[in-house]
């Protein structure tokens, strides 16, 4: 793909980019969590997928409550501040809306695992793992014996996703991406995948980075989409704050299956991208509108 056919709807990324079956990163850490994508490929109605992601919420809980999950690898799960995730629960419990398979990891062990695949490594050594029962429930976790001092230490296999899918504050017209603020693994997710999609706020012509600014260069990635405001109700930093409001409502939303599956047909799936979306919540006065 050329430079200048990176920058392409997010609608066509995800076509093209995202197969069934795909093992699929979304990363954000509290902040830059690409909601809009994780909308499109539940628009588009990909499935058999399984997710990486440190700590999934709410684009998560809505992922596999719409059925696009058969496995998740994660680190942490939940609704921050504010509790369970009911539709990763209801599938985990009672096999709804089908029986998904999980593989908890520490945090630790999901950074490390990242960055292994970014460097093109097999596995990751590190401290850990000690005094916890997830070893047991765990095949993938080893330990190995350092050659040079005699230290126990624990490996895991490196995360090689098929596509890892991030989202930025800025990218200029060659494709080139940038992010700053509170960051997770987006950077080595984005390494570490066969392909990538960022979704950003804007197009500049100059990217004026600020100091300890992370540059993601246009060759390592696939595709870059424009989504203004396509990480809320998470915050991107420069751009607009965390909707808390849109956590607290979720937690009501789906609580039951009934009302999930409605909310997510009127507000996902007859949208016709993320912009539509937004419009929607925002015309309704008795719904979460963005801010």
């Amino acid at each position: 793909m050329s430079i200048s056919s990176k920058i392409i709807p997010l609608d066509e990324a995800v076509r093209h980019f995202v197969n069934n079956g795909d093992h699929v990163a979304l990363e954000g850490f509290t902040h830059l969590i690409p909601f809009a994508a994780g909308h499109e490929i539940i628009r588009q109605g990909k499935g058999e997928l399984t997710l990486y992601r440190m700590t999934p919420d709410l684009i998560y809980d809505q992922m596999i409550g719409m059925g696009c999950a058969k496995k998740l690898v994660f680190s942490w799960g939940g609704n921050p501040g504010v509790g369970s995730l009911h539709r990763f629960r209801d599938a985990i419990e009672r096999g709804w809306p089908h029986k998904i398979e999980i593989e908890e990891r520490t945090h630790a062990d999901m950074a490390n695992a990242f960055v292994a695949g970014a460097s093109n490594l097999p596995f990751a050594v590190m401290r850990g793992y000690i005094a916890t029962d997830l070893v047991e429930q765990s095949r993938r976790v080893r330990f190995v014996t350092c050659p040079f001092t005699g230290e126990r230490l624990a490996a895991v296999p490196a995360v090689r996703p098929d596509v890892s899918i991030i989202h930025a504050q800025k990218a200029d017209r060659k494709g080139n991406v940038l992010m700053w603020g509170i960051l997770g693994v987006q950077k080595e997710a984005c390494l570490a995948a066969r392909r990538a999609i960022v979704t950003v706020e804007e197009i500049v012509d100059d990217l004026a980075a600020p100091p300890n600014a992370c540059i993601m260069p246009h060759w390592v990635l696939d595709a870059v989409c424009v989504v203004p405001r396509g990480a809320w109700p998470s915050y991107a930093q420069g751009y607009y704050e965390r909707d808390n409001s849109f956590y607290q409502a979720w937690d009501g939303i789906s609580k039951d299956r009934e009302g999930f599956t409605a909310w997510m047909k009127r507000h996902v799936l007859e949208s016709s991208d993320f912009s539509a979306f937004l419009d929607a919540l925002s015309n309704i006065p008795e719904e979460v509108s963005p801010a």
